[in-house]
């Protein structure tokens, strides 16, 4: 469908506006804040991931929690016992977990759905045992923390304090990520994903090669989980084998899914509201803030089935139709029509 230079001029104001707010929030919100803000940049690198896994290629992954553990615990290790710098670290733990997505991914060749679900989920709950068990290296249930490195601290020159420096880097990964996965969907390889997600027997007839886009989807996933490990090591340096359970890749699915699957901005919007929800809710009582949130999904996903940016996209959708109508003025078919028009 051809895009009028009103569509592009409103797609220009709102991601001005979008940027105009993510440069301002550091400049607001004191220090705690700015770091439950870098949580959501983790969480929506990590859920990115998911989503091109999940939404745009149809595989199913209830792991992702463990390759943002590892992506973590090679940051950690490298930096901390190996005297590696923050970003070196980084770029290792990009590499082991897209290699781990790959050999993940081999099984998605010959199973599918809750099968490749379960394969995953396995994996997740597999990954905290790992870390005990090597203990020597990892901490255990102890667990084990890095000195910060300079790359925590920001530079004289910027004049920032250092949660915003930290905040500052990590959405400039955040942006390169979501810029470059954007480009990926709306490229030839990107359709070739999403037609094997639509329908991969079609896609096998028109010569898509299924079986390497499907592991490497499954490798560039894992890597973006891994980065987003690797990341949140900027502002949090420690880890322990209890941060990255089941329930770590429970939430990042419900960002990709509340934010609206196969949908670039979906995870982003998923990961504030599993990061903010619960911090909105009452604190007194824990029990009942986790009903609560559970609640509000529930009621979230009734309203908005097809995840926020979908309930967005129907209502413009709907807005416009009523536009239209009432543009137009009411029609009739009768013979009255015609005797009016004469």
């Amino acid at each position: 469908m051809k895009r009028g230079t009103g569509w592009w001029i409103g797609r220009i104001v709102a991601v001005a506006a979008l940027g105009g707010v993510l440069l301002w929030l550091p400049q607001y919100y004191p220090a705690f804040r700015v770091n439950q803000f870098n949580l959501v940049i983790t969480y929506a690198i990590a859920a990115l991931g998911l989503n091109l896994l999940t939404g745009y290629n149809g595989q199913i992954s209830i792991g992702h929690g463990a390759f943002f553990g590892v992506g973590a615990y090679t940051v950690v290790i490298l930096v901390a016992d190996h005297g590696w710098p923050h970003f070196g670290a980084l770029a290792m733990a990009m590499l082991i977990t897209f290699a781990l997505g790959l050999v993940v991914g081999l099984p998605a060749l010959r199973i599918h759905g809750l099968y490749l679900a379960l394969v995953t989920l396995a994996l997740a709950t597999v990954f905290p045992q790992v870390v005990v068990r090597f203990r020597d290296v990892t901490g255990g249930t102890q667990g084990k923390r890095i000195p910060r490195p300079e790359e925590f601290v920001a530079p004289s020159w910027s004049g920032m304090a250092n949660d915003q420096w930290r905040y500052y880097v990590l959405l400039a990964f955040a942006v390169a990520a979501f810029v470059l996965v954007r480009n990926l969907v709306h490229s030839r390889a990107g359709r070739a994903i999403i037609a094997i997600r639509d329908n991969e027997t079609a896609a096998v007839t028109l010569g898509v090669p299924h079986r390497a886009y499907k592991v490497l989807v499954f490798g560039v996933s894992a890597m973006l989980a891994g980065m987003a490990g690797g990341l949140a090591k900027f502002y949090d340096p420690f880890v322990s084998s209890g941060q990255y359970t089941i329930n770590l890749s429970i939430i990042l699915l419900v960002a990709v899914v509340v934010g609206g699957t196969a949908r670039i901005l979906g995870p982003a919007i998923g990961a504030f509201l599993v990061v903010f929800i619960p911090i909105w809710l009452p604190q007194g009582y824990p029990q009942l803030s986790g009903v609560l949130f559970g609640a509000s999904l529930i009621v979230l996903m009734m309203v908005a089935p097809g995840g926020i940016l979908g309930l967005g996209t129907r209502l413009r959708l709907w807005i416009g139709q009523r536009w239209r109508s009432r543009r137009l003025g009411p029609t009739s078919t009768g013979p009255g029509a015609v005797a009016s028009g004469t």
